[in-house]
């Protein structure tokens, strides 16, 4: 029967590798299955809504497509979702006429906030809890860092 590799017997950078990719599936399917259990809300649709409660003014579909971690036809699809809910609504652009803004609906920034109530309870055991100031601190460096490179790589095309 085949061995499995201890985090000794890998090198470091893919132990660190697995590692991101292991949390942010677990992490995800955690809030996944607490957000659809308790409000019919898959995790990419919360991650829209995450966006738009963060923003005092309507945002650009295109903006979206480039915030989230989902594709912009998955943006397409999950707005048409929201919306055929009552969660949230499109308008035209008022700067750009080729373009539609979203913005949560009342509705949609009630059960937002209940959602994130839900997602932030379900990473407390397995996440908040577990890490200090401290570690947050050096998730957010190794996070920003990463973002930092993805974004200089698109600039220079």
């Amino acid at each position: 029967m085949a061995k499995k590799l201890t985090e000794t017997e890998m090198p470091t950078a893919d132990y660190a590798f697995y590692g991101l990719v292991w949390a942010g599936t677990t992490l995800t399917d955690r809030v996944d299955r607490a957000l659809v259990k308790a409000h019919d809300l898959p995790v990419s649709w919360f991650e829209v809504m995450l966006w738009l409660a963060s923003s005092p003014e309507p945002v650009p579909a295109s903006t979206l497509g480039n915030s989230t971690l989902l594709s912009r036809s998955q943006v397409s699809r999950v707005v048409d979702a929201l919306q055929n809910r009552g969660l949230v609504t499109r308008t035209p652009s008022a700067r750009d006429a080729r373009s539609v803004e979203v913005s949560l609906t009342e509705a949609g920034r009630t059960v937002f906030t209940a959602a994130d109530a839900t997602r932030r309870e379900a990473l407390e055991p397995v996440f908040t809890e577990l890490l200090d100031e401290q570690d947050l601190e050096a998730l957010e460096r190794v996070w920003r860092k990463l973002k930092a490179a993805k974004a200089a790589q698109a600039e220079k095309g």
